[in-house]
């Protein structure tokens, strides 16, 4: 397939994509659209921010009518706009979609749908309710109200038994677990699998509460370094992917959030949470760790094309380096000092200096990798504990 340029890729936060694009070698013929137009991805390519060029708050409307402002001819999507398949389909008219269409992203983020896929397909999914359902909820069972409209653990809480409104929120059985991503490339018909990472949730470390999202590490970790486990693990979460890719039509690069539980005999049996139809945050770490281009996949696989890669190669005990991506968020209202270095360091989605970022907002995200499980970390509070140190945001972190 020849694609057209050019490429206009759109979302909330577009840098990391925006750099596999650069590496892929298209960094000349894409122009990004997102909220927060972060130094280190002006200085990559060209780069339009709704908070920075247009003035206005973050949201789909805002992208869409930014966009409209934008010469391109193709179009690829990122969060959040899988949820807002009638902007997409907006934004893509006359152009060509490069990633799943607006009726796709209808069918796999309607939370009925997806129930019934994976009630027939014999996906492991947890009880979900719906409006009006509220009176089959097991008050034996902790119950998680979510938003219709989900996206990085934001506005996710403890249901305390109140009516749902109809397409505004939902209730999920709460899984207690290892909460997971999985990475896929597909063709339409076919998947395949190219990391399993752990997600970091509500780490307070990070300045995080919560549900919310705050990062990835890579690989996965178990309780156990037994290469049965895992490899029965990617052989359930690959059957997931087929499954999802068929009923679905998926194509391009795609994700999944998982809770990964464990049986009495200790292994591990995935849950599915929820399919994130475009690229995800956890692909970056993939990126890096595994030397495939997730920019060059994408567009592959919508020509048809899956990787000849495999990925029960590079899981423990083969794999035993590990990766970080975190992002941290500050705990108070900060302003930014001189960022110039920022990069070198690891540090990325780097702010302007001079900014002020509120409480409870993202100040940058931190990459870092390590031999062990505990060198990473270790690694990881070292970096933040100086972030905080540099941005006057000096409460105490904890460092294990």
């Amino acid at each position: 397939m020849l694609v057209p340029t050019p490429i206009l890729v759109v979302g909330l936060s577009t840098r990391a994509i925006a750099e596999s694009a650069v590496r892929s070698g298209y960094g000349e013929r894409i122009v990004t659209l997102d909220y927060f137009g972060d130094r280190d991805q002006q200085a990559l390519v060209k780069n339009y921010a709704l908070k920075r060029d247009f003035f206005l708050p973050f949201s789909a409307q805002g992208l869409l009518q930014a966009g409209r402002h934008l010469n391109f001819d193709a179009l690829v999507y990122i969060s959040n706009l899988e949820n807002h398949p009638d902007v997409v389909m907006a934004l893509a008219q006359g152009r060509t979609l490069l990633g799943n269409t607006p009726e796709t992203l209808q069918r796999v983020r309607d939370w009925e749908e997806l129930r019934r896929v994976c009630r027939t397909e014999g996906i492991p999914f947890p009880t979900t309710l719906l409006p009006g359902e509220e009176t089959q909820a097991d008050p034996r069972l902790d119950w998680l109200r979510k938003p219709w409209r989900s996206g990085g653990g934001h506005s996710i809480r403890r249901w305390e038994g109140e009516s749902l409104e109809k397409r505004r929120s939902f209730l999920q059985a709460y899984r207690p677990g290892r909460p997971a991503s999985v990475a896929f490339v597909a063709d339409g018909h076919r998947s395949a699998v190219i990391g399993l990472t752990e997600q970091l949730i509500g780490r307070p470390e990070l300045g995080a509460h919560g549900f919310t999202w705050c990062g990835n590490v890579l690989p996965l970790m178990w309780a156990t370094d037994e290469k049965s486990s895992y490899s029965s693990l990617l052989k359930t979460v690959q059957g997931m992917a087929d499954r999802i890719t068929r009923r679905f039509g998926l194509r391009g690069l795609n994700g999944m959030d998982l809770v990964v539980s464990e049986t009495v005999e200790g292994e591990p049996t995935p849950w599915l949470i929820e399919v994130n139809p475009r690229y995800t945050a956890s692909m970056e770490l993939i990126e890096w760790a595994y030397g495939l281009n997730l920019f060059s996949l994408h567009l592959n696989a919508l020509n048809g094309h899956l990787p000849d890669f495999h990925l029960e190669e590079r899981l423990p005990p083969e794999q035993s380096h590990f990766f970080v991506k975190a992002i941290l968020y500050a705990r108070e209202t900060v302003t930014v000092p001189d960022t110039a270095r920022w990069v070198e360091r690891g540090r990325r989605d780097v702010p302007h200096p001079g900014e002020a970022i509120a409480a409870g907002h993202p100040v940058c995200t931190v990459l870092t990798d390590g031999a062990s499980w505990n060198i990473l970390w270790h690694r990881l509070m070292t970096e933040i504990e100086a972030i905080r140190g540099e941005i006057g945001d000096r409460e105490e972190v904890c460092s294990s």
